[in-house]
């Protein structure tokens, strides 16, 4: 298995991501969307979950697909950011039609991050703006690290950020994760450089360094306060909205395999799957076990890449990875 050509979510054709931020508040969103609407599912592991429209996406119900995803900073208060975004899909007339009616179908989940250092005392909440602008920014061409949702994300011991990763199949079919990381737990191994995710690691992607020679038997350090990490997979294989469930399940093992612990009480750890449907998919029950490793090791991927490129801000509560251990600084694009 090898990387897609930029190591995004969006080597899945037909895919942008958008990214808005205010550095000032440290928090930001981040908008996935498709050149048409996408099958989507979702899956929830963690136990203190914020979300809006997931019920909808549950394979009984009569929405079958959704016309952009949101993943927000800003604890409740960041569920308005979808408000945004329907807003700007429905003055470009997209959205589910009912009658002469169009009603954008936008699922979101958020992420704690009102601990973070920034000023948080607004008179007005600023998310709906900045679901917006991520909408305007939408691209395929987007940034990672400290960036949209990532943007004042944290984890116990580093800051986290936004990443991505995708892996081509041997079928041919892509899979590509996008991640906000403000996890409860470690992104690292103990003290040192190596990421829990570095035997999935592809080339240097994160840093280079391989898998830990010794792992600790005790749980690592937590951190207090709120969390949550929260993830999109995409992949252009056709599939159903159950399918789609299915594999956002089976991509939470790569986010138990990058943080520790994760699908805490106090995390809202959760998973999106979209399909593109460009590709049909084989009968065989192989294929969607290949797609499921697939979705699992690029989260685990994507997971790690956000930390690796967190870059430091006024008034963080924890430093980078890069400030630990004296690497250069990493670009945030990939």
């Amino acid at each position: 298995m090898r990387s897609g050509p930029t190591n995004l979510i969006t080597d899945v054709a037909g895919l942008r991501v958008g990214n808005a931020q205010d550095d000032t508040l440290k928090s930001g969103v981040t908008v996935l969307l498709g050149n048409a609407p996408l099958t989507a599912g979702v899956h929830i592991m963690g136990g203190a979950p914020g979300t809006r429209e997931t019920d909808l996406l549950a394979p009984d119900k009569t929405v079958q697909q959704v016309d952009a995803l949101v993943l927000s900073g800003g604890s409740a208060f960041g569920l308005d950011a979808a408000s945004g975004v329907m807003d700007a899909l429905r003055a470009q007339g997209c959205g589910f039609a009912v009658g002469d009616q169009r009603v954008p179908i936008v699922p979101a989940a958020i992420l704690f991050d009102l601990l973070n250092g920034g000023d948080k005392t607004w008179a007005a909440n600023p998310y709906a703006a900045l679901g917006r602008a991520a909408l305007e920014n939408a691209d395929p061409a987007f940034g990672l690290g400290s960036t949209g949702a990532g943007t004042g994300a944290t984890t116990a011991t580093l800051k986290g950020g936004l990443g991505s990763a995708s892996a081509i199949l041997p079928s041919g079919h892509i899979v590509g994760a996008l991640v906000a990381v403000n996890a409860l737990g470690t992104a690292t191994v103990g003290d040192s450089a190596h990421f829990w995710a570095g035997p999935w690691e592809i080339g240097t992607e994160f840093g280079g360094r391989g898998p830990a020679i010794s792992y600790p038997r005790h749980m690592p350090p937590t951190k207090l306060g709120g969390a949550t990490t929260i993830a999109i997979i995409a992949t252009d294989a056709a599939l159903t909205q159950a399918q789609c469930t299915r594999l956002a399940t089976a991509a939470h093992d790569g986010m138990a395999r990058a943080l520790v612990p994760s699908h805490t009480p106090m995390d809202g750890d959760l998973v999106f799957a979209v399909s593109t449907g460009a590709k049909p998919l084989s009968d065989d029950p192989r294929a969607m076990l290949s797609l499921g490793h697939a979705a699992a090791t690029c989260l685990a991927r994507a997971i790690a890449r956000g930390v690796y490129l967190a870059t430091p801000a006024y008034h963080d509560p924890l430093p980078t990875w890069t400030m630990l251990h004296n690497a250069q600084a990493p670009s945030s694009w990939p």
